[in-house]
């Protein structure tokens, strides 16, 4: 397969690839907990069926576009790029279509769905639903009549939905619980910061750290819809900018308004950044250092830094009752946000309230997973009004071994890591 002589590099794999890939069931369900690599490890299998059999047809579907280029396309980039003996069987990848092409004629596609009528077109030998709790009953219901061989689907457990009403317990259906543990690729800063979660909510840390089926009740904003994009007519109002580093991603967002409305659209958001880089992400994101960017005032060094390279930024004013106050704000507009502010999408989803051992909400959050929420928290401390007067805020829509040819396998897998 490959003329150069030295070691070509395989696949390295968590136990879920081996759980994916020898199994007899038609339809997997990986049930997970964040970092628990389950995505990771179903393309991992989906590349080695693609390899192993002619002419395969392979669709990985996700809620929309911007979803799968932020976690499963990304995901499969990875896993192509980092394989010298993938790259010696794909043929080709159409970035505009987002398409593996294999030389042995198989294709792995990605792709979106607007409704069940326009999920009947294509059939397909493998589907893998990628987070499934995003997608409908009835597309995936359309999607499964069309697909030959085999079924993956996962998702994060929030909350029960169609997986668990229309699809578990059904014969021919095996299901895979997993979490952060059964990842030995993650990093302990990683592990520890979703571990910390109990200290904060029970039930995040039980869907979250442990990949149990949970109930996320109590969110904070049910307020906001999501837009294609932001109105031409829409007027700026600031960047927000929450400072992060190694365990906390740095999040950047921009605000608009129009006709009462708040129209928000995600910029960066990204571990490991410098003041140096975050300028330059500024930079390419087309931010004007005219813009006014609202940062987080617990850092007034990177603040005094931003400054003194022109750059037009103040800090939030926060005090004692800021949470709340800026909550309180923020609950008086219809949100618009935006399909690509995918990061900011799946925060909103998960920000709630906190309960006391009762189980009773209190009026405090969980401080969790916020950073684009705590910009935006910034820009409305800042530069909106307590008051709004408009009123047409509406309430959110809502293991078997499997015999096989072994040699694609082996030339591409490393032992299963334990």
């Amino acid at each position: 397969m490959n003329n150069d002589q030295s070691p070509t590099p395989k696949f390295e794999v968590s136990i879920l690839f081996g759980q994916n890939y020898n199994t007899e069931a038609h339809v997997i369900v990986n049930q997970g907990g964040t970092s628990s690599g389950k995505t990771f490890a179903i393309e991992q299998v989906l590349f080695c069926l693609a390899c192993e059999n002619p002419k395969q047809i392979i669709t990985i579907v996700g809620q929309d576009i911007p979803n799968l280029k932020a976690g499963a396309l990304r995901d499969a980039q990875k896993i192509y790029s980092e394989s010298a003996v993938l790259k010696t069987r794909v043929k080709n990848f159409n970035k505009t279509d987002r398409v593996f092409e294999f030389y042995n004629g198989s294709l792995i596609e990605f792709k979106s769905y607007t409704d069940a009528q326009d999920a009947k077109s294509g059939k397909r030998d493998y589907l893998f639903i990628n987070e499934a709790n995003g997608i409908s009953y009835a597309i995936y219901s359309e999607l499964a009549l069309r697909t030959r061989k085999r079924i993956y689907i996962d998702y994060n457990p929030n909350n029960t939905f169609w997986v668990h009403e229309q699809v578990l317990g059904r014969p021919n259906v095996q299901l895979i619980i997993s979490d952060h543990r059964h990842n030995p690729f993650l990093d302990k800063g990683t592990r520890d910061k979703i571990e910390a979660i109990k200290n904060e909510d029970e039930e995040l840390w039980k869907v979250y750290a442990r990949g149990l089926t949970g109930k996320i009740s109590g969110l904070v904003f049910t307020n906001w819809y999501v837009c294609e994009q932001i109105p031409g007519d829409a007027q700026l109002i600031a960047t927000g900018l929450d400072f992060g580093f190694t365990n906390d991603e740095t999040a950047c967002l921009q605000v608009y308004r129009q006709n009462g409305e708040l129209w928000v659209h995600e910029l960066f958001y990204q571990t490991g950044l410098t003041n140096t880089d975050i300028a330059r992400k500024l930079k390419t994101a087309n931010v004007s250092k005219q813009t006014e960017i609202i940062a987080d005032s617990a850092e007034p060094k990177s603040i005094e830094e931003f400054k003194r390279l022109g750059w037009y930024i103040s800090g939030a004013k926060k005090g004692p009752d800021s949470i709340k106050n800026s909550i309180d704000i923020l609950k008086r507009y219809h949100i618009n946000v935006t399909r690509g502010s995918v990061n900011l999408r799946k925060e909103l989803e998960r920000y709630k309230w906190r309960v006391d051992r009762s189980g009773k909400t209190i009026n405090q959050v969980v401080d969790s997973y916020n950073h684009l929420i705590d910009a935006l928290r910034y820009v409305a401390l800042n530069k909106l009004s307590a008051s709004n007067n408009n009123k047409k805020i509406r309430s959110r829509l809502p293991f078997i071994p499997r015999p096989m040819g072994r040699s694609v396998y082996d030339e591409l897998i490393s032992p299963l890591t334990p």
